[in-house]
């Protein structure tokens, strides 16, 4: 592509959508987390792959990926009732002090080593360390949080994962804070002290806290005058976008303000706010999309000197050990399920949006100082991120399947719409129903009535063909005139067939279309060529199999 070439907001995204759709369709169908795919050809078709995507479009749409951070918190607070912060809290404290702290430890020793053997300065190995283990204890929630909703995640193990992720920005936030501030004192670059540092994170903090319990409140009682869903969607939509925007204006942390609303929403009013969290999920898949792509467009890669990926190695290997010894012994230590103990650090290697925004900060910070004759300390913390992003987003979300495998949870959450998706019409339809000839006396059709559970009869001809319908509202537009039964016959007063379904229809779709058509039930004939009926599916039946099949599937994986 030429170098000036630029396709404009609306065909970045496009592409974005298209080309994420399909990679993950493809990762999907090598058991990979869809996640990936949309990563992967985010790296294809931006500057370190086939240039579609340019550094100036990811710019361009930086509101955007604020307002999937949004999105996304504003989910997972939806996760996180108080009750399970009641039973679970000290669980939760501990595995997050363990999994950070460890992590930061780890890597820091690690990088400070290997950034000392490359510039033999004691000061600034000790600086980039710091700082490097600051921003390994960031968790990237978006990418673990998808990974769960896509394998249908639900148990011990799953709580735990939201909780943790949810709460890691708070921390890497504070342990950043603490390590900028450390690295600009010990090099002499002007920082700010680490007593004014803390109270800058803190205020940050609790104003993204304060920020979004605030809209939370408002966007619970606007909800209780608007009955409707759309306007729910509506007004919910509008009220995160403007806690978004305040958070950027005053530079506070977007997902801890819109995980601060959805927390607040689903303690104040569960049953309310159940199907609002609902209906969000449902549309933001192509945000998700347009993120993930988003995340992989960004992630240049050239002109690294070779001794950087011995950095980015030992970052990558000592974070994942950091994570994982650390949230074993945070989770021993507060006697958390053994689910928790063994798989919890598998999904927390993913590294994404936090951390490389954090880097971008720690960069211009750190720009004066050297570490070589021609990369600056903030050029060399750019540099590793953004390639260690690119590795653990890449087996983070592999490991955070391997994990909820593991442990049992994949496929606990189920619903009813996951119900009806495996089903299919042959699966619930009502074989036992008599189909009337078109020659029955009215008079027997009655009987028929009162003895089955059905307000629907399908009509055969002498072949044995389905020709027509027979409902109980027909009777009844008869039951002042009883003489007419011993003369008029089931053809003088059925409908002729119109509406049927297919054996083979998907359970879902054969519902939605009965509850377009606000018909009861429908006639069931094996194919179209034959016309042969196998029964009658009843709206009312079906959801009933359908809740069954829920409450069973249900109990089977408690």
């Amino acid at each position: 592509m030429p170098p000036d070439f630029q396709l404009g907001v609306l065909g970045v995204l496009g592409i974005c959508i298209a080309g994420g759709v399909v990679g993950a369709w493809i990762f999907q169908k090598l058991g990979i987390p869809q996640v990936v795919g949309y990563i992967v050809v985010g790296v294809l078709i931006g500057d370190t792959g086939l240039g579609l995507l340019h550094a100036s479009d990811v710019a361009a749409l930086r509101p955007f990926n604020n307002f999937a951070l949004g999105v996304i918190g504003f989910l997972v607070g939806g996760e996180l009732s108080g009750s399970i912060f009641k039973k679970y809290g000290k669980q939760f404290t501990l595995i997050l002090l363990g999994e950070g702290l460890a992590a930061f430890l780890l890597v820091g020793l690690f990088s400070s080593l290997i950034v000392w053997l490359v510039c033999h300065d004691g000061v600034t190995a000790i600086a980039a360390g710091v700082v490097f283990g600051a921003i390994a204890s960031a968790t990237d929630p978006a990418s673990t949080i998808d990974v769960l909703w896509e394998y249908r995640s639900a148990g011990v193990l799953t709580t735990a994962i939201v909780a943790i992720v949810a709460l890691d920005d708070a921390l890497a936030m504070t342990l950043y804070g603490l390590g900028t501030s450390a690295a600009s004192i010990l090099t002499q670059s002007g920082g700010e002290s680490i007593a004014a540092t803390l109270g800058r994170t803190g205020l940050e903090l609790a104003g993204a806290i304060v920020l979004g319990v605030a809209c939370g409140f408002i966007l619970n009682a606007m909800m209780h005058y608007l009955p409707q869903t759309e306007k729910r969607l509506g007004i919910s939509v509008g009220i995160l976008l403007v806690c978004i925007g305040l958070s950027v204006a005053f530079h506070l942390d977007v997902i801890l303000a819109t995980m601060a609303v959805g927390i607040v929403l689903i303690n104040l009013a569960p049953r309310r706010s159940k199907q609002l969290f609902e209906t969000v999920r449902s549309f933001a898949t192509p945000i998700y999309i347009i993120f993930f792509v988003l995340v992989g467009a960004r992630l240049a890669l050239g002109s690294m000197p070779p001794w950087i990926w011995a950095l980015v190695a030992a970052y990558v290997l000592m974070r994942s050990i950091g994570k994982w010894v650390g949230s074993y012994w945070g989770a021993r230590w507060s006697k958390a399920d053994k689910p928790v103990q063994n798989y919890m650090g598998m999904a927390l290697f993913a590294q994404g949006g936090v951390a490389v925004g954090l880097s971008i900060v720690a960069s211009q910070n750190l720009q004066d100082i050297r570490v070589t004759e021609g990369m600056s300390l903030g050029d060399m913390i750019i540099f590793t991120v953004t390639a260690t992003t690119l590795c653990v987003q890449l087996i983070g979300p592999a490991f955070a399947k391997l994990a909820i495998k593991k442990a049992g949870e994949i496929g606990r959450n189920i619903t009813e719409e996951d119900i009806m998706a495996e089903l299919k019409v042959a699966d619930v339809v009502n074989e036992e129903i008599v189909p009337l000839p078109e020659g029955t006396p009215l008079a027997q059709v009655v009987q028929h009535f009162a003895e089955q559970d059905t307000f629907v009869y399908p009509v055969v001809d002498g072949d044995g063909r389905t020709i027509g319908v027979l409902t109980f509202d027909m009777l009844k537009e008869l039951v002042v005139d009883r003489d007419t039964w011993q003369w008029l016959v089931v053809g003088d007063v059925m409908q002729p067939l119109r509406d049927r379904l297919l054996a083979g229809t998907n359970l879902g779709e054969a519902l939605r279309e009965m509850k377009n058509m606000q018909a009861e039930a429908l006639p069931v004939i094996a194919d179209e060529e034959s016309g042969r009926l196998l029964g009658v599916l009843d709206l009312r039946a079906a959801q009933r199999r359908v809740n069954a099949e829920l409450v069973n599937r249900q109990a089977v994986a408690a």
